[in-house]
């Protein structure tokens, strides 16, 4: 099982490289809306314009989902990243979907979350890619004071940054990525994106993200 893992994330990393949802860049490094100085860009909203790459994400994203929260009563997706594929999901899987905005709508209901979750509802949460995890979190602990059961969450990518883990462990929350950050370069490395010499200093960037290039 943990070879057929690695198998999909090799291949899901490959996917991302391929139609560029997923750049590296060492010599202009991309600056985030954080302020962070960064070699990577990721935007995985691009992949739905791949049909083979979308069907394939969504595909093993529903294996995630029933494998690891079989009790799964509702998908929750994250604005903007998470809706789409966490709506192609649950209508594969037959369950109802809603999504969680980043902030209360200014206007009319003010909602945040837009669907409808029920007192205890068990519910995952779908994330395109998860960096610090805040905004992550934030989606579940909106769903959590709405009365639904967050039984976790899964995503497309994640960073592997260690204050991540650290947030999700803390809040009680299990996460499964398809792909993280080390099977990406090791991806790139083999397609000759990057160079043996180029792999220490992006390593070094998701160690430290906030103070790496400064």
């Amino acid at each position: 099982m943990q070879i057929f893992q690695q198998q999909v994330a090799n291949n899901v990393a490959g996917f991302l490289l391929d139609c560029q949802a997923v750049k590296l860049n060492l010599k202009q490094p991309y600056v985030w809306a954080s302020g962070w100085k960064a070699p990577i860009y990721t935007d995985n909203r691009v992949t739905l314009s791949f049909p083979q790459v979308r069907t394939y994400i969504k595909n093993q994203l529903i294996s995630l989902i029933v494998n690891n929260f079989p009790t799964v009563e509702c998908i929750a997706g994250v604005a903007t990243g998470g809706i789409p594929q966490g709506a192609l999901a649950a209508d594969e899987i037959g369950i109802p979907f809603v999504y969680v905005r980043s902030e209360a709508k200014g206007h009319g209901l003010k909602n945040m979350i837009e669907g409808q979750v029920h007192e205890g509802q068990k519910v995952v949460v779908v994330e395109d890619l998860i960096s610090t995890g805040k905004s992550s979190l934030k989606a579940v602990e909106a769903l959590q004071e709405a009365g639904a059961e967050v039984l976790g969450m899964v995503s497309v990518f994640t960073y592997g940054f260690p204050q991540a883990w650290e947030a999700f462990e803390k809040a009680g929350i299990q996460c499964f990525p398809l792909t993280d950050y080390l099977s990406l370069l090791a991806t790139a490395l083999q397609k000759g994106i990057i160079k043996d010499k180029d792999i220490a200093t992006l390593e070094q960037w998701r160690k430290d993200p906030a103070n790496w290039g400064n």
